[in-house]
Protein backbone atom coordinates (compact mmCIF):
# COMPACT_ATOMS: atom_id res chain seq x y z
CA UNK A 1 0.00 0.00 0.00
CA UNK A 2 2.86 2.33 0.47
CA UNK A 3 3.99 2.16 -2.97
CA UNK A 4 0.58 3.12 -3.92
CA UNK A 5 0.76 5.97 -1.93
CA UNK A 6 3.92 7.01 -2.93
CA UNK A 7 3.15 7.28 -6.53
CA UNK A 8 -0.06 9.00 -6.13
CA UNK A 9 1.89 11.51 -4.23
CA UNK A 10 4.44 11.44 -7.03
CA UNK A 11 1.73 12.52 -9.52
CA UNK A 12 -0.01 15.27 -7.60
CA UNK A 13 -2.66 12.78 -6.34
CA UNK A 14 -4.00 14.25 -3.20
CA UNK A 15 -4.42 10.66 -1.12
CA UNK A 16 -7.65 9.12 0.37
CA UNK A 17 -8.41 6.19 1.01
CA UNK A 18 -10.72 5.68 -1.24
CA UNK A 19 -7.86 6.69 -4.14
CA UNK A 20 -5.71 4.43 -2.50
CA UNK A 21 -8.34 1.64 -2.33
CA UNK A 22 -8.65 2.33 -6.47
CA UNK A 23 -5.31 2.60 -7.14
CA UNK A 24 -4.42 -0.80 -5.07
CA UNK A 25 -6.73 -2.54 -8.22
CA UNK A 26 -6.38 -0.43 -11.01
CA UNK A 27 -2.08 -0.32 -11.07
CA UNK A 28 -0.97 -3.88 -10.42
CA UNK A 29 -3.67 -5.37 -12.85
CA UNK A 30 -2.77 -7.44 -16.15
CA UNK A 31 -6.61 -6.92 -16.66
CA UNK A 32 -8.33 -4.21 -19.28
CA UNK A 33 -10.98 -3.14 -16.83
CA UNK A 34 -14.31 -0.49 -17.95
CA UNK A 35 -14.79 1.95 -14.89
CA UNK A 36 -18.30 -0.53 -13.46
CA UNK A 37 -15.59 -3.63 -13.21
CA UNK A 38 -12.94 -1.06 -11.05
CA UNK A 39 -16.09 -0.38 -8.81
CA UNK A 40 -17.45 -4.16 -8.42
CA UNK A 41 -13.84 -5.02 -7.70
CA UNK A 42 -13.48 -2.32 -5.37
CA UNK A 43 -16.88 -2.85 -3.61
CA UNK A 44 -15.54 -6.14 -2.54
CA UNK A 45 -13.42 -4.74 0.37
CA UNK A 46 -14.89 -1.27 0.49
CA UNK A 47 -18.67 -1.55 0.02
CA UNK A 48 -19.47 2.23 0.57
CA UNK A 49 -17.38 3.40 -2.33
CA UNK A 50 -19.99 5.28 -4.91
CA UNK A 51 -19.62 4.71 -8.86
CA UNK A 52 -19.32 8.33 -8.78
CA UNK A 53 -15.99 8.25 -6.97
CA UNK A 54 -14.62 5.63 -9.04
CA UNK A 55 -15.73 7.21 -12.32
CA UNK A 56 -13.85 10.65 -11.04
CA UNK A 57 -10.92 8.87 -9.50
CA UNK A 58 -10.32 6.45 -12.91
CA UNK A 59 -10.62 10.20 -14.87
CA UNK A 60 -8.07 11.54 -12.22
CA UNK A 61 -5.57 9.00 -12.86
CA UNK A 62 -6.22 9.57 -16.81
CA UNK A 63 -5.53 13.30 -16.25
CA UNK A 64 -1.95 12.64 -14.14
CA UNK A 65 -0.72 9.55 -15.97
CA UNK A 66 -1.31 6.66 -14.01
CA UNK A 67 -3.67 4.89 -15.95
CA UNK A 68 -4.72 5.47 -20.05
CA UNK A 69 -8.53 5.65 -21.26
CA UNK A 70 -8.60 3.43 -24.15
CA UNK A 71 -11.72 3.46 -26.56
CA UNK A 72 -11.09 -0.06 -28.08
CA UNK A 73 -14.10 -2.08 -26.77
CA UNK A 74 -16.87 -1.70 -28.59
CA UNK A 75 -17.79 2.36 -27.74
CA UNK A 76 -16.53 0.82 -24.27
CA UNK A 77 -13.75 2.77 -22.60
CA UNK A 78 -11.24 0.65 -20.71
CA UNK A 79 -8.36 2.00 -18.34
CA UNK A 80 -4.65 0.68 -18.65
CA UNK A 81 -2.29 0.68 -16.40
CA UNK A 82 0.57 0.42 -19.14
CA UNK A 83 1.10 3.71 -20.51
CA UNK A 84 4.15 2.91 -22.06
CA UNK A 85 3.70 3.00 -25.84
CA UNK A 86 2.22 -0.44 -26.80
CA UNK A 87 -0.43 -2.04 -29.17
CA UNK A 88 -3.37 -4.56 -28.27
CA UNK A 89 -4.55 -7.43 -28.96
CA UNK A 90 -8.23 -8.73 -28.48
CA UNK A 91 -8.92 -12.36 -28.07
CA UNK A 92 -12.58 -12.29 -29.72
CA UNK A 93 -13.37 -16.27 -27.84
CA UNK A 94 -12.38 -14.80 -24.11
CA UNK A 95 -12.78 -11.00 -24.67
CA UNK A 96 -9.10 -10.92 -23.20
CA UNK A 97 -7.36 -8.08 -24.20
CA UNK A 98 -3.64 -8.60 -24.08
CA UNK A 99 -0.45 -6.20 -24.37
CA UNK A 100 1.82 -6.18 -27.26
CA UNK A 101 4.77 -5.06 -27.65
CA UNK A 102 5.60 -1.60 -29.25
CA UNK A 103 7.81 -3.17 -31.43
CA UNK A 104 5.94 -5.73 -32.48
CA UNK A 105 3.87 -3.89 -35.09
CA UNK A 106 5.27 -1.95 -37.54
CA UNK A 107 3.28 1.43 -38.80
CA UNK A 108 4.45 3.10 -41.42
CA UNK A 109 1.65 4.94 -43.21
CA UNK A 110 1.55 8.05 -40.65
CA UNK A 111 4.41 9.48 -41.82
CA UNK A 112 2.58 9.15 -45.53
CA UNK A 113 -0.54 10.76 -44.53
CA UNK A 114 -0.33 14.49 -46.26
CA UNK A 115 -2.39 16.92 -44.62
CA UNK A 116 -2.61 15.10 -41.20
CA UNK A 117 -0.86 15.34 -38.00
CA UNK A 118 -0.43 12.19 -36.60
CA UNK A 119 -0.19 12.56 -32.49
CA UNK A 120 -0.70 9.47 -31.27
CA UNK A 121 -1.71 5.57 -32.67
CA UNK A 122 -2.24 1.97 -31.82
CA UNK A 123 -3.06 -0.74 -33.62
CA UNK A 124 -5.59 -3.02 -32.45
CA UNK A 125 -5.66 -6.80 -33.10
CA UNK A 126 -8.88 -9.19 -33.13
CA UNK A 127 -8.68 -12.40 -33.44
CA UNK A 128 -7.95 -16.19 -31.31
CA UNK A 129 -4.81 -16.09 -28.91
CA UNK A 130 -2.94 -19.83 -29.91
CA UNK A 131 -2.62 -21.75 -27.01
CA UNK A 132 0.69 -23.46 -26.73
Amino acid sequence: MMNQIKRLRDHGVLVTPQRIAIAEYILKTKAHPHADAVWVHVRRRHPTISRATVYNTLNLFVEKGLVKAQPITGGAVIFDPNVRRHHHFIDEKSGIIYDLPWEAVKVTAERGLSGFEVREYQVVLRGRRRRR
